[in-house]
């Protein structure tokens, strides 16, 4: 398996369950998870999305340790992915409205804790490797994601 299909698997998990668990790292080292509502963006390849807060603990947390981890299952738990990456805040208008396009209906605790839109941030995860395990046939496969082309300008 290489990381295309990897992240067409999680595309898919996603489609059917809505939501992953996201750990960040504390500046203490202490480990914290929560459940978000990320997506997968066609025209970036690699990369996970998520809306916060800019005042949330995950951007907190982002300042001491970029790290992190995202776990994806489907719901009988028969297939689960583990992400590893590095996540960016990104302050992007453009990028907010598509992801708001595609995420905005299905963000309802979000929006029960922050009323305005517009002072979300997108956190961008550049997925470096997974885990794919299927529990219930024992398989596990390990998947390097290559390194991510440098932006232009």
């Amino acid at each position: 398996m290489d990381h295309r299909e990897i992240m067409n698997k999680v595309d898919h998990l996603l489609d059917e369950g809505r939501t992953a668990l996201l750990a960040t790292t504390d500046g203490k080292g202490q480990p914290h998870m929560r459940w978000m509502t990320p997506t997968v963006l066609k025209w970036r390849p690699n990369t996970l999305f998520a809306f916060t807060s800019p005042a949330s603990q995950k951007v907190r947390h982002l300042q001491a340790h970029r790290e992190v981890a995202w776990m994806v299952q489907d719901r009988a738990l028969n297939e689960i992915i583990h992400l590893r990456g590095v996540m960016n805040v990104v302050d992007n208008p453009a990028l907010r409205t598509e992801l708001m396009e595609v995420l905005g209906s299905h963000l309802l605790v979000l929006w029960k804790a922050n009323v305005d839109e517009t002072e979300m941030v997108v956190l961008e995860t550049v997925i470096k490797q997974a885990v794919y395990f299927v529990p219930m046939k024992g398989f596990r496969e390990l998947v390097s994601f290559p390194e991510p082309a440098a932006r232009p300008g």
